[in-house]
């Protein structure tokens, strides 16, 4: 193991806390095991690393409980690295980095709902394309447990900011964030389209990091016929490293759409979007276009 320094501030929970991730490498590897990359191999490649640093980090993270070391393998033995319930605690740290980095770093420093063409966050939705989407479930509207990936040919995923039953329910300066109004225009012209999505063998399923009953409000509201998911605990979030801002003290997503096939790999990715009911016309002619099979 590295030499590590001892935090003399036994009381101070960021000092304890860093003492565990506050090493370059560790929170690296907690944001590609939250991707789905979870075989030393497989680590090693995407973050370039020597073994030896990867053997010492993954130790210690098992060591403090935020990855669980499982055997997939005899014989040889090998072991899939996975996110503990502590693990999964640290996602809203790393997508609170996320967001500082493309605000603060690469950005001018605005809270933005969307980006420009140009960003570097824009690029890091458009090269989703031809990547998996991990297997794991959201809460629906409904409180069901669901896999954001239907058993359709297609399913197109639209992450969407907010969306509420009342305007006083809107977090304060809502509307005066660039990229925020037009989720209930948009949810509901995916309502009023639905049945050319399933003509086209596509299932539409909204996405936002609200609670399961502030989703259910608003769907019974205006009417929705297929599920909005809830990303509250930002596990897809994290996954596919979504672009998000914070507003009302919560992380957001930001406007963009994914079509995804019954594989689950990701065919067409639409971010930023500004203009909503063209936005989901260039959806429906995605899944056209990809055909029927899905495959």
């Amino acid at each position: 193991m590295p030499q590590r320094t001892s935090l003399a501030d036994a009381d101070c929970a960021i000092a304890q806390a860093l003492d565990v991730v506050g090493d370059w490498w560790t929170l690296l590897i907690v944001r590609d095991t939250a991707r789905g990359v979870h075989r030393f191999d497989a680590l090693q490649e995407e973050l370039g690393v020597s073994r030896k640093v990867l053997t010492e980090r993954l130790r210690l993270l098992v060591d403090a409980g935020v990855l669980s070391r499982e055997p997939y393998q005899d014989r040889p033995p090998r072991y899939e690295y996975r996110l503990t319930r502590r693990g999964r605690a640290l996602l809203p740290v790393l997508i609170a980095l996320q967001d500082w980095g493309d605000t603060w770093v690469l950005g001018d420093g605005e809270t933005m709902a969307t980006a420009a063409e140009s960003s570097k966050e824009a690029a890091r939705v458009h090269a989703l394309v031809g990547t998996r989407l991990p297997e794991l479930r959201l809460t629906d509207h409904e409180g069901a447990p669901r896999d954001p990936v239907a058993g359709t040919p297609y399913t197109v995923l639209y992450f969407f900011p907010g969306a509420y039953t009342r305007r006083d329910a809107y977090p304060p300066g809502w509307s005066e964030i660039p990229g925020t109004s037009g989720c209930t225009l948009e949810s509901c012209t995916y309502r009023d389209r639905a049945a050319e999505f399933t003509a086209a063998g596509a299932s539409v399923r909204g996405i936002s990091t609200q609670r399961p009953d502030e989703q259910r409000a608003f769907a019974e509201a205006e009417r929705l016929r297929f599920p909005l998911l809830s990303d509250a605990e930002l596990e897809l979030t994290a996954a596919l490293r979504l672009p998000t801002f914070r507003t009302g003290g919560t992380s957001r997503l930001k406007r963009l759409t994914l079509v995804v096939d019954r594989d689950r790999t990701v065919r067409a990715a639409f971010y930023p979007i500004t203009d909503i009911e063209e936005s989901v016309g260039a959806a429906l002619a995605a899944v056209r276009n990809a055909g029927p099979s899905g495959a």
